[in-house]
């Protein structure tokens, strides 16, 4: 496995895997802000199977964490992070400085529009934007043919997916399923920050989830997550952000009387840490049922 921390040495070694080589190696780009997991790990497999080259790219992006969140203190492991890599079959790893991504004088950004002003947007103003800038960087850096995006960060995925469609970037967008611990928690980098009572308020948020999958209308889906949360959120074990079920693509509400696919979406504040996590559901025809 190679590392390249800048630029010019990820173009060096760019260069080297596709010398000679006709047709070029079909590569694929794991972005990630390290801290790994088995969620991660996942993505890398999930890439492994479908493309010739795996990038992986670890970068701490200060763009996309507000005034009061919690950049300093997020989990930083480069070295334990390189070794589960190379263990996972990354050939490339892409760790640059921040003085690399956004070197002094920095002035254009990208905008997530209305998709990235509601729900994590209406939470963390500018998060999108920040997010996206350094994901259109890396495609741009790295010219990947496919991107794999875990489907946690539900949100995420869904503004990705738009500025893929809005700004012609020729590049597949693939979304890998979440991946849990044996008790219904969504991994997170941020869950070593969870105390043992912290983890355990915190599996409301997949039983809340878990809850709405069983229902048949957005209405009694929405109703029975928050039913769920109303105990931890009373006895102040979480500190609920919202609860919704909305269209995947645009992460607006879906109506009352919505038919098809639509994703239940929950974020909370579990003592210091903010979680997120989401599950699909699928709201049938009331005459398919009949059927």
């Amino acid at each position: 496995m190679k590392v390249a921390s800048s630029v010019a040495e990820f173009e060096a070694v760019r260069s080297e895997l596709y010398d000679g080589l006709t047709p070029p190696p079909n590569l694929a780009l794991v972005p990630t802000m390290g801290a790994l997991h088995e969620g991660h790990l996942s993505l890398v497999r999930l890439a492994r199977g479908v493309a010739d080259v795996v990038v992986m790219s670890i970068f701490v992006n200060p763009l996309q964490f507000g005034p009061n969140e919690d950049y300093a203190k997020y989990p930083r492991t480069m070295e334990c992070d390189l070794v589960q890599a190379e263990e996972a079959g990354v050939d490339v790893v892409f760790a640059p400085s921040v003085a690399e991504m956004y070197p002094a004088g920095r002035q254009i950004s990208v905008s997530a529009g209305p998709i990235g002003s509601v729900l994590e947007g209406a939470s963390r103003p500018g998060h999108f934007d920040g997010m996206l800038t350094v994901v259109l960087k890396l495609l741009n850096i790295v010219r990947p043919d496919l991107a794999v995006f875990g489907r946690k960060d539900a949100q995420q995925l869904a503004c990705i997916r738009r500025m893929v469609l809005d700004l012609n970037l020729e590049i597949d967008i693939v979304g890998a399923p979440i991946v849990r611990e044996a008790d219904g928690l969504a991994m997170s980098s941020r869950n070593r920050f969870l105390s043992p009572a912290e983890r355990t308020a915190a599996l409301a948020l997949s039983a809340a989830l878990r809850a709405a999958e069983l229902e048949a209308t957005p209405t009694e889906a929405l109703a029975a997550a928050q039913h769920v949360l109303a105990k931890p959120i009373a006895t102040g074990e979480i500190t609920l952000d919202y609860v919704s079920v909305v269209d995947h693509t645009t992460m607006a509400a879906v109506p009352v009387d919505h038919r098809g696919p639509a994703l239940a979406l929950v974020a909370a504040q579990v003592g210091t840490t903010r979680l997120i996590d989401n599950t699909e559901l699928v709201f049938p025809d009331p005459e398919a049922l009949q059927d």
